[in-house]
């Protein structure tokens, strides 16, 4: 048997973690063998922790349980936690999963005994690398690029990441758009990542002529964006810039450029260009921006809104 706990903000990461050891699972019996919890109550927890795999083989748990570090445990429930991971069966794996919300800069107790009951097992941190952690970046860009049968042409990397950022989710849907563009000699050049992806600078024209109210620019700046993607990728990258400079509007009076830059994973170049960007703009309207396009973003996903076009753009400029 082996116990593990992932915790940290890239959650794109901990997904291929788990995905890699659901590939010692029996396909044939998946759908028994791999289960996943969310902050079971205690008497269940310690059921699940005792689960005896059946004759399909080997068994995967995955227990989400950021919650349980926003409560505490009194001591002979972790002693109890503790015997039951350590008696735990040969054929079960058990993943403890504290999935941390992107740029808001928190982590969890290592003080709480629950964590440190956690930490004897095979702990791994899964931090979102900062933008300005470029070599980082691009060695990671590469290795994923390598695992789907492509080779980065020179500079190929540092363009995604000018482009793209640090969301390695968006990196990675990126790459497979890449991928079928490189075809057949699967070499990625920096022009045909100009040429996909959608930069910062095209969302921050686009957002720039919206919160200033110029609708009619705004409009052609967005239909110019839907030319090289689908609206609701639009939108992803959009949230995330969007949760950064509402961040920034409302930390600048009270952080440092340095204090900001571990807030945002930006690197402090990019936080004080930032600013100056967002000097006109009120924190109200990006908030507002927030809002719609949330709600959009849920009507969409749960099909109350079958033209999901329509519904972005009315988000955007309704």
């Amino acid at each position: 048997m082996a116990v593990y706990f992932f915790y940290g903000e890239e959650d794109f990461n901990i997904e291929q973690e788990i995905e890699k050891l659901k590939k010692g699972l029996d396909k044939n019996f998946l759908e028994m063998s791999f289960k996943t919890y969310d902050n079971p109550k205690f008497p269940d927890l310690i059921s699940i922790l005792r689960t005896q795999p059946m004759m399909f083989g080997k068994m995967l748990v995955v227990i989400n349980c950021l919650d349980y570090f926003s409560k505490t445990f009194d001591d002979k429930e972790i002693k109890q936690i503790a015997e039951v991971l350590e008696e735990n069966n040969d054929n079960l794996d058990i993943v403890f999963v504290a999935q941390l919300k992107r740029d808001e800069g928190k982590k969890l107790d290592s003080r709480k005994k629950f964590f440190k009951t956690l930490s004897k097992y095979n702990a791994q941190e899964f931090a979102v690398i900062p933008t300005y952690k470029t070599a980082e970046l691009e060695g990671w860009i590469i290795k994923q690029a390598k695992a789907k049968k492509l080779k980065m042409d020179t500079g190929a990397a540092t363009a995604m990441i000018s482009q793209i950022g640090n969301n390695l989710r968006q990196l990675d849907t990126e790459l497979d758009k890449l991928q079928l563009m490189a075809y057949p000699q699967n070499v990625v050049t920096p022009d045909m990542v100009k040429e996909i992806c959608i930069s910062n600078e095209d969302l921050f024209a686009f957002s720039d002529y919206l919160l200033e109210g110029k609708k009619d620019l705004a409009l052609r700046e967005y239909r110019k964006l839907l030319e090289k993607k689908y609206c609701m990728e639009i939108v992803s990258t959009l949230q995330t810039m969007l949760r950064r400079w509402i961040i920034l509007k409302a930390k600048s009076s009270e952080c440092t450029p340095m204090e900001l830059s571990r807030l945002t994973g930006q690197h402090e170049y990019v936080v004080k260009l930032t600013l100056q960007k967002l000097k006109k703009t009120n924190l109200k309207d990006l908030v507002k921006l927030k809002q719609n396009i949330t709600e959009a973003e849920f009507k969409i996903k749960s099909g109350q809104a079958p033209n999901a076009e329509a519904e972005v753009e009315n988000a955007f400029f309704g």
